[in-house]
């Protein structure tokens, strides 16, 4: 085989391999890893442009590459818990190398940064958000009653009331919104679903598992909260329906209401102007929840 041939067989093999890189989003997290004499950049913006030239060269030679989001404490803990040197390049590969197994990573196909980069934050904070509502769920244990585990009930019950909430939406893509407030802080959860042909809007399910979780967390803890759809359609004004979570129920608003609750600063109170070509409506009918949906 001439030296030629080899070198075609490993620029094609280089192109099968995979790869998983990860970036520092943000200009404080970047100044953390300054404090390692082996990490070699100093400037975040020339970082992120470099970063992007090596994401470009890799595409044209046909690599795939995933995105993740480098967490320097998450970092630092890694190296302290396996008996690292966090200093060392090769574990700073190692450590991303199980963010592409554990945390939430993004294709690059060639998209700007300032497009990614949004993005994989939203990701990392869906996870984040997911797992911290997972967890109070487990922790709420079984129904002293029943023993049934209540967390389970609650996710359960949530995902029966958000399939109607859907069901019921007038015809578009929804856009919904649930927070639920407590300490420490408040828990805020997003969920887009597309509208089809026939049937509900059909929603992304990552984001439904964890919008699930989240309005569980309100109905199993009667947590002070609130459930907010938005409606955009060809041809229509945009329409906007809410519940709040009251006593671990979801309680439909008026229209007076949501419009009140859209058209008020939620920092300072202050009355804020409606947005033109929206309509504040009344929440839809759910229909009544079986006898048994609460410990």
């Amino acid at each position: 085989m001439t030296h030629t041939d080899q070198r075609t067989q490993r620029n094609a093999l280089h192109r099968e391999i995979a790869g998983t890189v990860g970036l520092l989003t943000d200009a404080h997290d970047f100044q953390t890893m300054r404090r390692y004499d082996s990490f070699p950049f100093d400037d975040h913006p020339a970082y992120l442009k470099n970063f992007e030239a090596v994401l470009k060269t890799r595409t044209a030679q046909g690599s795939h590459t995933t995105l993740a989001l480098f967490d320097p404490e998450e970092y630092a803990e890694y190296c302290t818990a396996n008996g690292l040197d966090p200093g060392a390049p090769a574990n700073r590969g190692r450590f991303t190398a199980e963010l592409a197994t554990l945390g939430p990573t993004l294709a690059y196909e060639g998209q700007p940064l300032t497009t990614l980069l949004p993005a994989l934050v939203d990701a990392a904070v869906r996870q984040a958000t997911w797992e911290y509502a997972t967890t109070l769920l487990t922790r709420l244990g079984p129904c002293p009653t029943c023993g049934e585990d209540i967390g389970r009930a609650a996710f359960i019950r949530a995902a029966a009331l958000l399939a109607r909430v859907l069901e019921a939406a007038p015809p578009g893509d929804q856009h919904l919104v649930c927070s639920v407030s407590g300490p420490p802080e408040t828990l805020v959860a997003v969920l887009h679903a597309d509208q089809q042909d026939t049937g509900p809007a059909e929603p992304d399910q990552a984001e439904a598992i964890e919008f699930t979780s989240v309005l569980a967390l309100g109905l199993a803890t009667r947590s002070p909260g609130g459930l907010v759809m938005r409606t955009t359609a060809p041809g229509h004004p945009d329409r906007v329906h809410g519940w709040r979570i009251r006593a671990g129920a979801l309680e439909p608003l008026t229209a007076a209401e949501v419009f009140d609750a859209y058209c008020t600063d939620a920092e300072s109170g202050d009355l804020v102007a409606p947005e033109s070509g929206v309509d504040y409506c009344a929440a839809p009918d759910l229909g009544e929840e079986g006898p048994d949906h609460r410990h």
